[in-house]
Protein backbone atom coordinates (compact mmCIF):
# COMPACT_ATOMS: atom_id res chain seq x y z
CA UNK A 1 0.00 0.00 0.00
CA UNK A 2 1.09 3.63 -0.72
CA UNK A 3 0.94 6.24 1.49
CA UNK A 4 1.55 10.20 0.82
CA UNK A 5 4.11 12.29 3.19
CA UNK A 6 1.25 13.57 5.78
CA UNK A 7 -0.72 10.08 6.01
CA UNK A 8 2.77 8.19 6.52
CA UNK A 9 4.09 10.52 9.20
CA UNK A 10 0.83 10.38 11.06
CA UNK A 11 0.54 6.87 11.02
CA UNK A 12 4.06 6.08 12.08
CA UNK A 13 4.03 9.44 14.61
CA UNK A 14 6.32 11.53 13.22
CA UNK A 15 6.72 14.95 11.73
CA UNK A 16 6.62 15.57 7.60
CA UNK A 17 10.35 16.99 8.73
CA UNK A 18 12.00 13.93 10.34
CA UNK A 19 10.51 11.93 7.59
CA UNK A 20 12.20 14.05 4.95
CA UNK A 21 15.45 13.91 7.42
CA UNK A 22 15.30 9.56 7.02
CA UNK A 23 14.77 10.24 3.46
CA UNK A 24 17.95 12.52 3.00
CA UNK A 25 19.94 9.29 4.77
CA UNK A 26 18.60 7.00 2.09
CA UNK A 27 16.73 4.94 5.00
CA UNK A 28 13.55 5.12 3.21
CA UNK A 29 12.96 5.80 -0.38
CA UNK A 30 9.99 7.06 -1.67
CA UNK A 31 8.33 6.63 -5.10
CA UNK A 32 7.81 9.66 -7.02
CA UNK A 33 4.92 10.65 -9.14
CA UNK A 34 6.53 12.50 -12.03
CA UNK A 35 2.83 13.93 -12.84
CA UNK A 36 2.51 15.99 -9.64
CA UNK A 37 6.19 15.28 -7.93
CA UNK A 38 4.38 13.95 -4.97
CA UNK A 39 6.52 11.37 -3.36
CA UNK A 40 4.54 8.12 -2.02
CA UNK A 41 5.90 5.46 1.08
CA UNK A 42 4.89 1.96 1.51
CA UNK A 43 5.01 -0.71 3.97
CA UNK A 44 8.64 -1.75 3.72
CA UNK A 45 9.60 2.30 4.06
CA UNK A 46 7.49 1.69 7.60
CA UNK A 47 9.78 -1.51 8.58
CA UNK A 48 12.98 0.83 7.99
CA UNK A 49 11.68 3.97 9.56
CA UNK A 50 10.92 1.99 12.33
CA UNK A 51 14.14 -0.11 12.64
CA UNK A 52 15.89 2.93 12.67
CA UNK A 53 13.66 4.80 15.48
CA UNK A 54 14.98 1.94 16.80
CA UNK A 55 18.56 2.55 16.85
CA UNK A 56 17.95 5.97 17.04
CA UNK A 57 16.40 5.23 20.56
CA UNK A 58 19.86 4.39 21.86
CA UNK A 59 21.20 7.55 20.64
CA UNK A 60 22.94 5.77 17.67
CA UNK A 61 24.12 8.80 15.33
CA UNK A 62 22.39 8.54 12.50
CA UNK A 63 24.71 8.39 9.82
CA UNK A 64 25.47 4.60 11.89
CA UNK A 65 21.59 4.01 11.41
CA UNK A 66 21.55 4.53 7.88
CA UNK A 67 24.32 2.15 7.40
CA UNK A 68 23.08 -0.72 9.79
CA UNK A 69 19.48 -0.16 8.04
CA UNK A 70 21.09 -0.39 4.51
CA UNK A 71 24.34 -3.16 4.52
CA UNK A 72 25.19 -4.67 8.20
CA UNK A 73 26.08 -7.53 9.42
CA UNK A 74 24.24 -9.10 12.94
CA UNK A 75 28.22 -8.75 13.98
CA UNK A 76 28.17 -4.82 13.52
CA UNK A 77 24.49 -4.63 14.66
CA UNK A 78 25.57 -5.77 17.79
CA UNK A 79 29.16 -3.87 17.90
CA UNK A 80 27.19 -0.63 17.10
CA UNK A 81 24.75 -1.35 19.84
CA UNK A 82 27.99 -2.14 22.37
CA UNK A 83 29.25 0.93 21.21
CA UNK A 84 26.05 3.42 22.26
CA UNK A 85 26.28 1.60 25.83
CA UNK A 86 29.89 2.47 26.17
CA UNK A 87 28.98 6.07 25.14
CA UNK A 88 26.03 6.05 27.50
CA UNK A 89 27.75 4.46 30.39
CA UNK A 90 30.34 7.14 30.23
CA UNK A 91 27.83 10.03 30.36
CA UNK A 92 26.70 8.95 33.27
CA UNK A 93 29.59 8.83 35.03
CA UNK A 94 30.13 12.63 33.29
CA UNK A 95 26.63 13.16 34.69
CA UNK A 96 27.04 11.63 38.48
CA UNK A 97 30.58 13.77 38.76
CA UNK A 98 28.61 17.00 37.64
CA UNK A 99 25.87 16.28 39.78
CA UNK A 100 28.52 15.45 42.81
CA UNK A 101 30.40 18.79 42.21
CA UNK A 102 27.16 20.86 41.82
CA UNK A 103 26.33 19.69 45.19
CA UNK A 104 29.67 20.58 46.61
CA UNK A 105 29.71 23.95 45.14
CA UNK A 106 25.73 24.32 46.86
CA UNK A 107 27.10 23.13 50.14
CA UNK A 108 30.36 25.55 50.04
CA UNK A 109 28.06 28.45 49.24
CA UNK A 110 24.99 27.66 52.02
CA UNK A 111 28.08 27.74 54.10
CA UNK A 112 29.75 30.98 53.70
CA UNK A 113 27.80 32.69 56.75
CA UNK A 114 30.37 30.77 58.91
CA UNK A 115 33.63 32.01 57.21
CA UNK A 116 32.57 35.31 56.20
CA UNK A 117 35.62 37.93 57.64
CA UNK A 118 35.93 34.58 59.75
CA UNK A 119 39.16 32.97 60.60
CA UNK A 120 39.37 28.94 60.51
CA UNK A 121 41.51 26.65 60.21
CA UNK A 122 40.91 23.85 57.28
CA UNK A 123 43.01 20.85 55.16
CA UNK A 124 43.00 22.37 51.53
CA UNK A 125 43.72 19.85 49.19
CA UNK A 126 46.13 19.97 46.13
CA UNK A 127 45.14 21.80 43.12
CA UNK A 128 46.50 22.78 39.85
CA UNK A 129 46.42 25.72 38.20
CA UNK A 130 47.29 27.86 35.00
CA UNK A 131 48.79 31.54 35.35
CA UNK A 132 46.67 33.48 33.38
CA UNK A 133 46.82 37.20 34.44
CA UNK A 134 49.72 39.66 36.15
CA UNK A 135 47.52 41.14 38.74
CA UNK A 136 44.21 42.17 36.89
CA UNK A 137 45.98 42.06 33.59
CA UNK A 138 45.66 39.15 30.92
CA UNK A 139 49.04 37.43 29.54
CA UNK A 140 49.27 37.34 26.19
CA UNK A 141 51.21 33.84 25.90
CA UNK A 142 50.27 31.08 22.83
CA UNK A 143 51.34 28.46 25.04
CA UNK A 144 48.23 29.06 27.73
CA UNK A 145 45.51 29.41 24.96
CA UNK A 146 45.35 25.17 24.31
CA UNK A 147 45.60 24.73 27.75
CA UNK A 148 42.79 27.44 28.78
CA UNK A 149 40.18 26.46 26.02
CA UNK A 150 40.49 22.54 27.30
CA UNK A 151 39.99 23.79 30.65
CA UNK A 152 37.63 26.12 30.08
CA UNK A 153 35.32 22.64 28.70
CA UNK A 154 35.61 21.28 31.98
CA UNK A 155 33.78 23.97 33.93
CA UNK A 156 32.68 23.90 36.74
CA UNK A 157 35.06 21.24 37.95
CA UNK A 158 37.84 24.16 36.96
CA UNK A 159 37.41 27.52 38.87
CA UNK A 160 38.91 30.75 38.65
CA UNK A 161 41.88 31.32 41.26
CA UNK A 162 44.43 33.75 42.41
CA UNK A 163 47.78 33.16 43.50
CA UNK A 164 50.44 34.91 45.66
CA UNK A 165 54.03 35.31 44.97
CA UNK A 166 56.91 36.52 47.46
CA UNK A 167 54.25 36.84 49.98
CA UNK A 168 57.10 37.55 52.73
CA UNK A 169 58.30 40.51 50.47
CA UNK A 170 54.87 42.22 50.73
CA UNK A 171 55.97 45.92 50.81
CA UNK A 172 55.18 48.61 53.39
CA UNK A 173 52.29 49.58 51.07
CA UNK A 174 50.71 46.03 51.34
CA UNK A 175 51.07 45.50 47.57
CA UNK A 176 52.77 42.37 45.93
CA UNK A 177 52.87 39.99 43.04
CA UNK A 178 49.54 38.08 42.46
CA UNK A 179 47.95 36.18 39.36
CA UNK A 180 44.71 34.94 38.34
CA UNK A 181 43.79 31.66 36.21
CA UNK A 182 41.88 28.43 36.23
CA UNK A 183 42.32 25.41 38.66
CA UNK A 184 41.51 21.98 39.06
CA UNK A 185 41.59 19.93 42.20
CA UNK A 186 43.78 16.82 42.20
CA UNK A 187 41.02 14.51 43.16
CA UNK A 188 38.81 16.07 39.99
CA UNK A 189 41.94 15.96 37.72
CA UNK A 190 42.83 12.11 38.54
CA UNK A 191 38.78 11.24 37.76
CA UNK A 192 38.54 13.21 34.60
CA UNK A 193 41.86 12.00 33.14
CA UNK A 194 42.99 15.43 32.96
CA UNK A 195 46.49 15.49 31.19
CA UNK A 196 49.09 17.99 32.80
CA UNK A 197 52.21 20.01 30.94
CA UNK A 198 54.36 22.67 31.29
CA UNK A 199 51.76 25.60 31.73
CA UNK A 200 50.47 23.73 34.57
CA UNK A 201 51.86 24.57 38.47
CA UNK A 202 51.06 22.59 41.45
CA UNK A 203 49.75 23.99 44.48
CA UNK A 204 50.29 20.66 47.31
CA UNK A 205 47.98 19.51 49.90
CA UNK A 206 48.37 21.99 53.08
CA UNK A 207 46.74 23.45 56.28
CA UNK A 208 45.88 27.08 55.76
CA UNK A 209 43.96 29.82 57.47
CA UNK A 210 40.61 30.22 55.36
CA UNK A 211 38.19 33.14 55.60
CA UNK A 212 35.52 34.58 52.96
CA UNK A 213 35.59 37.85 51.82
CA UNK A 214 34.12 40.55 49.42
CA UNK A 215 35.95 42.72 47.31
CA UNK A 216 34.54 44.67 44.19
CA UNK A 217 35.89 43.56 40.73
CA UNK A 218 38.12 46.24 40.06
CA UNK A 219 39.75 46.43 42.60
CA UNK A 220 43.69 44.70 43.26
CA UNK A 221 44.09 42.35 46.08
CA UNK A 222 46.05 43.98 48.99
CA UNK A 223 47.17 42.98 51.94
CA UNK A 224 44.32 45.36 53.89
CA UNK A 225 41.72 42.46 52.31
CA UNK A 226 42.70 39.88 54.20
CA UNK A 227 44.86 41.76 57.48
CA UNK A 228 42.83 40.28 59.85
CA UNK A 229 43.62 36.91 58.69
CA UNK A 230 47.34 37.89 59.51
CA UNK A 231 46.63 39.37 62.75
CA UNK A 232 44.75 35.82 63.51
CA UNK A 233 47.62 34.03 62.62
CA UNK A 234 50.38 35.98 64.79
CA UNK A 235 47.69 35.88 67.64
CA UNK A 236 47.34 31.93 67.41
CA UNK A 237 50.87 31.69 66.59
CA UNK A 238 51.08 30.54 63.25
CA UNK A 239 53.81 31.34 60.83
CA UNK A 240 52.61 31.43 57.38
CA UNK A 241 54.59 28.80 55.11
CA UNK A 242 53.91 29.39 51.63
CA UNK A 243 51.73 31.53 49.09
CA UNK A 244 48.55 32.80 49.67
CA UNK A 245 45.88 31.64 47.33
CA UNK A 246 42.14 31.40 46.91
CA UNK A 247 38.93 31.96 44.49
CA UNK A 248 35.86 33.21 43.34
CA UNK A 249 32.89 31.39 45.06
CA UNK A 250 30.58 33.45 43.07
CA UNK A 251 29.90 36.99 42.09
CA UNK A 252 26.70 39.39 42.59
CA UNK A 253 25.36 42.19 40.67
CA UNK A 254 23.49 44.80 42.89
CA UNK A 255 22.81 48.45 41.82
CA UNK A 256 25.34 48.37 38.39
CA UNK A 257 28.00 46.93 40.23
CA UNK A 258 29.81 43.13 40.33
CA UNK A 259 30.99 41.89 43.92
CA UNK A 260 32.67 38.79 43.66
CA UNK A 261 32.83 36.40 47.04
CA UNK A 262 36.64 35.32 47.64
CA UNK A 263 37.84 32.45 49.38
CA UNK A 264 41.26 33.22 50.71
CA UNK A 265 43.89 30.72 52.08
CA UNK A 266 47.03 31.59 53.82
CA UNK A 267 49.21 27.99 54.93
CA UNK A 268 50.55 27.95 58.20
Amino acid sequence: MKYSIGEFASILGITADTLRLYEKHDIVRPMKDHHNNYRYFDDLDARNLLSSRWYRSMQIPLQDVAELINEAPAERVVESIAAAQLQLEAEIRRSTMLLDKINDIHKELMAIGESFYKCRVKQMPGMYRIRQTNKNHLLQKDCLKRTVQAWMELLPFTFYSFRTRNTAGISSDGEFDYSWGLALLEEDQEQLGVCLNDSVEYLPPCTCISAVIVASDEEYIEQKVFQFMLDYAEEQCYTVTGDIFGKILFTERVKGENKSYLEINIPV
